[in-house]
């Protein structure tokens, strides 16, 4: 074997080594800069660690989410119909609720702000009507900011108000629509408005995921979600619940549940 070969055998050999050998390897530092707008240096070994959460397999929703359908029962909602709360009643039925014409709106029992939001949804298969006519609903934060469902799937209506439209204000940046019957999933990160007395402060923000896709970004909402008109916005809590809404199409719900999300720094 010639000298050179065998010195790129022992190069090899002893690279091999160093990356079998453990590394005793810093855990953090005191001796690092202050990170500018923060209380931490860079890498400070005294800074609190994110608590572990368990990640959602085959469509299963991550551990410290909470649960608000999971496809057996409508526990956590009511309806609200001429303004009266009233015992939930849509279908449930497979894995899957539907809207129920004329039942009114369904509403959480729990409340919720600034939160990551996953919801499923499905148009009726059997095609019926055309534009705002055509297997309308809508997911409701706060009860007052829509997510517009609607069937999108060669359905011409006004820009602002299809499927994944921040309703009445932004279009969604690109239409990944499915098929009617087709599940479709929409990924939510809100930031709640803020109010100091009945001065809102600091606006809402949306983010929203439409079947895996951007459809909006960092969007700021100019206010709460009115059919025709600006809307503006009006004084509320940190947390209220959700609605899904009843616009008397038979659009069907799978697999919602919220996470909601704190500060760094909050294990």
């Amino acid at each position: 074997m010639e000298a050179k070969t065998i010195m790129r055998t022992i190069l090899a050999l002893i690279a091999l080594a160093a990356v079998a050998t453990p590394q005793n390897s810093p855990v953090g530092y005191s001796d690092t800069p202050v990170i500018p707008g923060q209380k931490w240096k860079v890498h400070d070994i005294d800074r609190v660690h994110p608590r572990q959460v368990t990640p959602g397999i085959d469509g299963k929703p991550p551990s410290d989410a909470v649960v608000l359908f999971d496809g057996k029962d409508l526990s956590k909602w009511d309806n609200v119909k001429n303004g009266k709360v009233v015992p939930a009643a849509w279908k449930v039925e497979n894995g899957y609720m539907e809207v129920t014409p004329g039942a009114g709106i369904l509403t959480s029992k729990d409340k919720f702000g600034t939160a990551q939001y996953h919801v499923e949804w499905a148009s009726p298969t059997e095609i019926k009507g055309n534009s705002q006519g055509r297997g309308n609903s809508g997911f409701f934060l706060m009860q007052k900011y829509e997510i517009q469902v609607l069937d999108a799937w060669n359905n011409l209506t006004y820009a602002d108000g299809q499927a994944s439209a921040l309703y009445g204000q932004w279009p969604p940046l690109v239409n990944p629509a499915r098929r009617p019957g087709e599940w479709n999933t929409y990924d939510i990160l809100f930031e709640a408005p803020k109010f100091e007395r009945d001065k809102v402060v600091k606006p809402a923000y949306v983010t929203v995921l439409f079947n895996g896709v951007v459809t909006h970004h960092h969007q700021e909402l100019i206010g709460r979600t009115i059919h025709r008109q600006i809307g503006r916005y009006e004084t509320h809590g940190p947390e209220e619940p959700i609605d899904l809404q009843d616009h008397g199409d038979k659009v069907r719900y799978r697999n919602i549940w919220v996470r909601r999300i704190g500060g760094y720094d909050q294990p």
